[in-house]
């Protein structure tokens, strides 16, 4: 398994646990600060390793009326911000090639959204901004057929890539984590990120 590292933070290859964690969507520098703050402090008292997650656009909802984000300009300088003030590493997802030059220049780790996960383009946009890359695995997707997106990554040369398990759709809503799907993927030579929370609540509502 290829060790994948985030400025300071080690993961794969047997390093200790790192948390990715923050708010779902960017609702405003002000509690992204906030948040970023406490989680600093929460990770510091136990010694993980944190990389502070918030999405400046989350285009994959349910009604056209929920909420999205504050958009790429507005989301990366609150990001920005995070980064500066906190100092921690940054991860948010990018759903559009045309937004990747500006994301590479602020994100720690640009994540690929699931639904996205086999988007040949924007994976190898991506793969080419040289930021470590987390590959979310796409719920209607088996966990070995990965290789193919990680192929894509690995080939504009980009060696450090993450996987995230988050569950798989039957066509009901509810997502189901199958933990044998971590150590498929991870044969596939990626460390593999657990995401608990989509299998947490019901999928697809509104």
């Amino acid at each position: 398994m290829n060790e994948v590292r985030v400025g300071e933070i080690r993961i794969g290859k047997g390093n200790p646990l790192v948390l990715i964690a923050g708010p779902c969507v960017l609702e405003g520098e002000a509690i992204a600060l906030e948040i970023a703050r406490q989680l600093k402090e929460i990770c510091e008292a136990l010694k993980i390793p944190l990389i502070f997650k918030a999405s400046y656009e989350k285009d994959n909802r349910g009604s056209e009326k929920s909420y999205r984000g504050p958009g790429v300009k507005e989301g990366l300088r609150a990001l920005a911000k995070v980064k500066e003030k906190i100092g921690i590493p940054i991860l948010s997802d990018v759903h559009r090639m045309e937004d990747v030059d500006q994301a590479k220049e602020v994100l720690d780790v640009i994540q690929i959204p699931a639904f996205l996960c086999q988007q040949t383009s924007l994976l190898l946009k991506i793969g080419e901004s040289g930021r470590v890359v987390n590959i979310k695995k796409g719920q209607f997707i088996a966990p070995e057929n990965m290789a193919g997106a990680v192929k894509k990554i690995h080939s504009t040369g980009n060696q450090q890539v993450l996987l995230t398990e988050r569950g798989a759709c039957f066509g009901y809503n509810k997502l189901v984590s199958d933990f044998c799907s971590i150590p498929i993927m991870q044969e596939i030579g990626c460390p593999v990120i657990f995401d608990a929370t989509h299998v947490v609540r019901n999928y697809g509502i509104p």
